[in-house]
């Protein structure tokens, strides 16, 4: 049990956002000026980790939230739309660069994908966003290869082992149920594989 509430805390879904776009940074051709690459990883790590931490804290100090896992639908309410904003606005921010578009869609399918999980709430239904999110990132390198013709199967399929390991993780500690992993899934990489094909293509 203490295993899984370790593998929930390292791979919380608000890791995932940086974590992409390092990855991005790392995998795609060198055409990029190191500055702008700089300074958008300093956005996307300021915006969806430092700003969110902050907010969870608020959150929970006055009690809106028990804990940094928001169990309860009520409790996902209010990060889950203010996330989806702030997905949004990152991506058409970096849309704006002109040479980071596969990012930037990326971040508005993020944002779409969250939206959907917000309307699910309206149906009592709670979907995984740890699932939702790792699946994000698997669908995200997946376009990466597809994009730039790069074999990156290995890294797919470590991510793929990674979401066994943290859906394993969830239901060990009863947080979800199988069906919301499931959603949270596939809506997670439906999402990133939508937009792509929407706009990008």
């Amino acid at each position: 049990m203490q295993l899984a509430k370790l593998i929930s805390f390292v791979f919380h879904p608000i890791i995932v956002p940086i974590a992409s776009v390092l990855l991005y940074f790392i995998i795609i051709p060198n055409h990029i000026p190191k500055e702008i690459a700089y300074r958008i990883l300093l956005l996307v790590f300021v915006s969806t980790y430092i700003l969110p931490i902050f907010l969870l804290f608020i959150l929970r100090k006055i009690k809106l939230i028990d804990n940094f896992y928001m169990d309860s639908i009520k409790e996902r309410k209010f990060p889950v739309i203010f996330y989806t904003v702030l997905c949004y606005l990152i991506g058409n921010l970096l849309l704006k660069f002109n040479i980071v578009d596969i990012l930037g869609y990326s971040f508005m399918a993020s944002s779409l994908s969250l939206a959907l999980v917000y309307i699910l709430f309206i149906f009592n239904f709670k979907t995984s966003l740890h699932s939702l999110a790792i699946a994000g990132q698997i669908g995200f390198i997946i376009i990466i290869s597809f994009q730039y013709k790069i074999n990156l199967l290995p890294l797919i399929m470590a991510l793929f082992i990674l979401l066994g390991v943290i859906s394993t993780a969830r239901l060990q500690l009863k947080a979800h149920t199988l069906q919301e992993i499931i959603i949270g899934f596939f809506i997670g990489i439906v999402s990133q594989v939508a937009v792509y094909f929407t706009f990008m293509l």
